[in-house]
């Protein structure tokens, strides 16, 4: 496959270095610092305006995906329009898909969508998709990462082991789960674990279940942390990130909400459209101010300035101070640990929602949602079985699974059902899978 990536930032380059893996890739880019990084991957980098017909016209015959991540809006969906009218004018060249990422909601009010009138086959808001994101863990207590699967007859929830949990030295066949749920995954230190019976459970691990969403209500009882009464959240920045979180949780009847915001105009603009939240004009590395707001009640404090160092200050300052939880936005994809590392609960980036849609375009036909995880080094992927694939009409006890790789649930016939070794795949099941990046390729051919 030959895939166009026009933007080397954060996004475009991360994007580029992982199909490059496995992908021919050309990144189009006019910023010199960008271009220079660009050019130690393994990938043809073309310096230019990506929205540039004549640039564009050089490089799309065979291209498969095209994916425009610029800073700006009106490039990115420039490109993608231009990139279809050039195709369109030679006959025999190859349907290229176009991506384009956006951040204005004046675009787009969803965090993925379709603009194929205007020649945009994806449009992605990696701010509007974060803010989802934040807001499912919030619903979560417990929860360091949560996301739907099969039309939301499936949730995957990751829970972090405290030293104080009373599992710590069990077994996993000791976990009380309900017969719905199951435990994918573990994750600990460098390692991840497909885990049986006999595994132990040790303090700091990672554990990713997947079950019916009502079941994994139940998982509150094991990991601690109660659904408090009214849910108390201070959020920080109230930038593009922060107004869209803000107006998610100001629907929620069971949230307090304080926004503090350091630009006087913009806490005007968002006291008008937030009718339950107290907006309040100031600085969230101020100690007195966040003393004022009695910081050491707060269930969560989430950190979403446009400033990832700023971010882990007032995280870090939160956490010192008493908040129960704290959440801080890190753009940079190589923070996203260190922020872990030094005492931040859940570190989230706006990365992974355009990431995850590249992955699923360039990875076939079949596959309705895809969640990465442990930093790309295993993927949640959400296949839907067709005719031809190899996987059904036989025993899954007779199917060549690869290794690094599990079937967790599959919904058939509107059923979820966890699948032992006689269970047959029918065509249309929506097929939910673990599996370690590596494994990935080997599970998309039983699929195609």
């Amino acid at each position: 496959m030959k895939a166009v990536i026009i933007g080397a930032g954060e996004v475009g380059y991360h994007i580029a270095k992982f199909l490059s893996l496995t992908h021919d890739v050309v990144v189009i880019e006019n910023n010199e610092d960008a271009l220079r990084r660009a050019d130690e991957l393994d990938v043809q980098v073309v310096e230019g305006n990506g929205a540039n017909a004549d640039v564009l016209a050089s490089i799309l015959p065979d291209a498969d995906i095209l994916v425009a991540v610029t800073g700006v809006d009106e490039v990115n969906i420039v490109a993608c329009m231009t990139a279809k009218l050039i195709i369109k004018s030679h006959a025999g060249w190859v349907e290229t898909k176009t991506i384009a990422r956006v951040s204005n909601p004046d675009y787009i009010d969803v965090p993925v969508t379709s603009r194929a009138q205007v020649g945009v086959d994806v449009m992605i808001c990696p701010e509007l998709a974060l803010a989802s994101e934040v807001a499912e863990v919030l619903s979560n207590p417990s929860a360091i990462d949560a996301e739907m699967f099969a039309g939301g007859k499936v949730q995957m929830m990751e829970f972090a082991i405290r030293p104080d949990n009373r599992y710590v030295g069990k077994h996993m066949q000791d976990l009380q789960l309900a017969d719905c749920c199951i435990v994918s995954a573990i994750f600990r230190e460098n390692e991840i674990i497909i885990p049986r019976g006999d595994d132990l459970i040790k303090a700091n691990d990672h554990m990713v279940i997947i079950g019916k969403p009502r079941a994994m209500e139940d998982l509150e009882n094991i990991f601690g942390n109660k659904v408090p009464h009214r849910n108390r959240i201070l959020l920080i920045g109230c930038g593009i990130v922060g107004f869209y979180l803000a107006k998610i949780i100001d629907k929620d009847e069971n949230a307090d909400l304080k926004v503090i915001e350091y630009r006087k105009s913009r806490c005007i603009e968002v006291a008008e459209v937030l009718e339950n939240a107290l907006i309040l004009n100031g600085d969230g590395t101020d100690v007195s101010l966040l003393r004022e707001e009695n910081i050491e009640e707060m269930d969560v404090v989430i950190a979403v300035t446009d400033s990832d160092e700023k971010n882990l200050l007032c995280a870090l300052l939160a956490k010192q101070m008493g908040a129960k939880k704290v959440i801080a936005r890190a753009d940079r994809s190589d923070y996203v640990p260190l922020f872990e590392m030094v005492g931040i609960d859940i570190a989230v980036s706006p990365r992974a929602a355009t990431v995850n849609e590249v992955l699923k375009l360039t990875m076939g036909k079949g596959i309705e949602t895809l969640a990465t995880l442990d930093g790309e080094k295993a993927e949640i992927i959400e296949y839907t079985a067709s005719g031809q694939s190899k996987i059904i009409g036989k025993p899954l006890n007779k199917v060549k699974f690869p290794k690094g790789a599990i079937i967790t649930m599959v919904v058939q016939n509107g059923e979820v059902v966890i699948p032992r070794g006689d269970f047959i795949i029918l065509e249309s099941d929506k097929v939910i899978v673990f599996a370690l990046s590596s494994s990935v390729p080997h599970v998309e051919k039983l699929f195609r």
